[in-house]
């Protein structure tokens, strides 16, 4: 309540100020026959910036004031992917990847500055495709502009994970947006974990070193990569190509259970190596393979295949975690009212 009142007193003294300043400039225009007497341009160029200036900050005021609907703009998300359903795996998709490139040691990455619809982060080769999603939310935002990109981002991802069958996951506001993608938020195209680093030991440290860098723990690991229970590969974006499960659309355990009980061999083809399944309808990355290779990986599979319940459990916190590494929430009750949450 005193940070509104205070911009919206210093709003009101700048454009107080522009509009005296103003007024001076054209009485004296009129009074003055004198040319060079007349204001110089550099003090009519101030004029306006100041009166610009206050403007903006009277409107950015009233965007702070205004709270953020959340439950409306879930709505117009969920319309969103009935129209094209395969958006719904995709902002889930977008979600992770504006969220998965925090680095616990120098604080750097994570979804706050939003910076993945930037190049040049939109163009690191494990984003491919994600452009088609941040152009779907901008219709969301241009009837939405009080909500942040990177708070939008992370909330189509919680609202399609809902929507599909999965948990309700927690949500905040709070995260603020990057104004280019030439700001010291914006990340190196290293940070994502690859399908494939080469064999099955590579693969394995080098899961383990990206998840480790953002803080998680192998349980989280097998939690986090059961969101492959929905969506597919496109061949034209990363070379790879099928879904994970029978039912792409459906959040539920049926990746882990896939992993334990049916057959997975090498696909013969001329694309990259994955691992398809006998009827080869379905396929799995070298990534997800090491899960159950690996013995500490394997056992959390094992326990989600059977545990559903449990795994909605240790998704969400993990999820939750994900899109709240290196963000900075306002800490008091009022700062939380002020960005709309009630």
């Amino acid at each position: 309540m005193l940070r509104r009142a205070a911009l919206r007193a210093v709003a009101q003294q700048a454009f107080a100020a522009s509009s005296t300043t103003t007024r001076s400039l054209v009485t004296s225009q009129i009074r003055v026959a004198n040319p060079r007497k007349q204001p110089s341009a550099v003090v009519l160029a101030a004029a306006g910036v100041a009166a610009v200036s206050a403007l903006a900050l009277t409107d950015l005021v009233n965007a702070r004031e205004k709270p953020v609907d959340v439950d409306t703009i879930k709505k117009e998300i969920v319309e969103i992917c009935d129209e094209n359903n395969y958006m719904g795996p995709t902002f889930v998709r977008l979600a992770w990847h504006s969220s998965g490139t925090f680095d616990k040691h120098d604080g750097s990455g994570g979804s706050t500055g939003g910076t993945i619809r930037f190049e040049p982060e939109i163009n690191h080769s494990a984003n491919a495709g994600l452009h088609l999603a941040i152009k779907a939310l901008e219709k969301v935002k241009k009837n939405h502009p009080e909500i942040t990109y990177a708070d939008l981002f992370v909330l189509a991802g919680a609202t399609m994970i809902e929507e599909m069958g999965g948990p309700v996951i927690p949500f905040r506001l709070g995260r603020s947006d990057a104004t280019s993608g030439k700001e010291p938020t914006q990340t190196p195209d290293d940070r994502l974990p690859h399908a494939d680093a080469g064999s099955k030991d590579k693969t394995t440290q080098h899961v383990r070193k990206v998840f480790y860098r953002m803080g998680f723990n192998d349980r989280d690991i097998v939690a986090l990569a059961g969101a492959h229970a929905v969506g597919r590969c496109y061949s034209s974006r990363s070379g790879y190509s099928g879904p994970w499960t029978h039912s792409e659309w459906t959040f539920s355990n049926e990746y882990f259970r896939e992993l334990v009980e049916n057959h997975w061999a090498v696909k013969k083809w001329d694309g990259p190596m994955q691992y398809e399944d006998p009827t080869g309808k379905l396929m799995m990355l070298p990534s997800d393979i090491v899960l159950i290779q690996d013995p500490e990986f394997k056992k959390y599979v094992e326990i989600y295949a059977k545990d559903e319940n449990l795994w909605f459990k240790d998704f969400t916190k993990a999820f939750v975690k994900l899109t709240e590494n290196g963000v900075k929430f306002p800490e008091s009750s009022g700062w939380l009212k002020f960005f709309g949450v009630k």
